[in-house]
């Protein structure tokens, strides 16, 4: 036999193995549309694939829920040393350039907010502030607080004293009961009227003075308040992830968003994600199955 009859069936071999995996690699995608000639279907139209789109978005958002992004594996990954760290390291990095920067808390607010923004939260701050303040300062039993530990300092001043020790500590004791009601009495009609206007003009005050201080002024000399805040973001941060994860996960429906997702996709664009991820194998099995086709042809040629 010559070389071409040795060659021949090995290479016709390959060549087959090659165009027909390359066709079946093919047909997963396309056609994208099933097809009919003089109003029959065409057998193997549409695709593998397109054909059962909805069902392999269905499997791929499950199992993604179920085994790669459920919430073991989320909780794990967010709770874990090396994330704990980032976020330290991060807050550490925001206080040192806080540090040095010179905007007004306003001013930096302002960044993200914008200036109205700013000026609404100061606003809600304030109101829920003063509403509390006020309803503490209304509430009748300060001023009963107040005016017994007035008649008791006087009580005490007169025990303390000459007066007191020529008996008129008896007398300021006789008086304190009577005394000591019209006085918070009166203490509760001054709060009650005024607290409201109190609690706004201090607030109003303090809260002009905390936005104009600089960001430098706020996180410089302060370490062990920053230390407590840093502490403090980071336990909200665990008992976030530890506490409202399920619910959060419940909420999110991860997969249904990746169902969704690829439900939305047309099949050019699926078939290029796909291409993208597994071109390289695919390939592979095209070339092995014309590597299959030459060995079965050098086979057949020899026996």
């Amino acid at each position: 036999m010559s070389v071409i009859a040795y060659l021949t069936g090995p290479v016709v071999g390959a060549v087959i193995g090659y165009l027909t995996n390359d066709l079946a690699i093919r047909m997963l995608f396309r056609p994208h549309k099933a097809k009919h000639v003089l109003g029959v279907h065409v057998p193997f139209t549409p695709g593998i694939i397109p054909k059962e789109k909805n069902r392999i978005a269905q499997s791929i958002g499950q199992a993604v829920a179920n085994n790669l992004m459920n919430q073991e594996v989320l909780e794990k990954t967010l709770l874990s040393d090396e994330m704990l760290a980032k976020i330290e390291q991060a807050i550490d990095e925001f206080v040192a350039a806080q540090s040095a920067n010179d905007e007004t808390l306003r001013e930096f607010a302002g960044h993200y907010l914008g200036d109205g923004g700013v000026d609404t939260m100061c606003t809600q701050v304030a109101d829920s502030v003063v509403k509390q303040i006020t309803a503490k300062l209304e509430d009748t039993s300060l001023g009963q607080q107040i005016a017994r530990m007035a008649t008791e300092h006087v009580l005490e001043k007169t025990r303390n004293s000459l007066a007191g020790r020529l008996g008129a500590e008896n007398v300021v004791a006789l008086l304190t009961p009577p005394v000591e009601r019209q006085l918070a009495r009166h203490i509760n009609e001054i709060l009650h009227s005024n607290a409201h206007d109190m609690a706004t003009r201090i607030i109003g005050q303090e809260s002009d003075k905390l936005m104009n201080l600089k960001m430098s002024e706020l996180t410089t000399g302060h370490d062990e308040q920053l230390a407590q805040i840093k502490s403090g973001l980071l336990s909200a941060y665990r008992s976030v992830i530890a506490e409202h994860l399920p619910r959060i996960l419940r909420d999110l429906n991860i997969g249904a968003i990746i169902e969704n997702r690829i439900n939305d996709m047309d099949m050019t664009e699926a078939e290029t994600v796909i291409m993208q991820v597994i071109k390289n194998e695919l390939k592979a099995i095209v070339w092995l199955g014309a590597l299959l086709g030459f060995v079965i042809g050098s086979v057949n040629t020899f026996l």
